[in-house]
């Protein structure tokens, strides 16, 4: 799954940004980039995995007075 130029330029036109073309064509490799990342993480298999909201488990610091 890749982006192609025209569909950042849509992107880019929709988010009010002013790309060029040769910006276009470096930016379409990166995203394309990203979205197989992001490809490869969907893959991974989570199923009995509770969510998480923090890696580590915080405690309130604060005093009680």
């Amino acid at each position: 799954m890749g982006i192609t130029r025209d569909e950042v330029m849509k992107i880019a036109e929709l988010a009010r940004l002013d790309v060029g073309e040769e910006d276009a064509n470096r930016y379409a490799l990166e995203l394309g980039s990203i979205l197989k990342y992001a490809e490869q993480v969907a893959e991974v298999n989570t199923e009995g995995r509770e969510p998480l909201s923090h890696a580590l488990e915080l405690t309130n610091v604060m005093r009680e007075d």
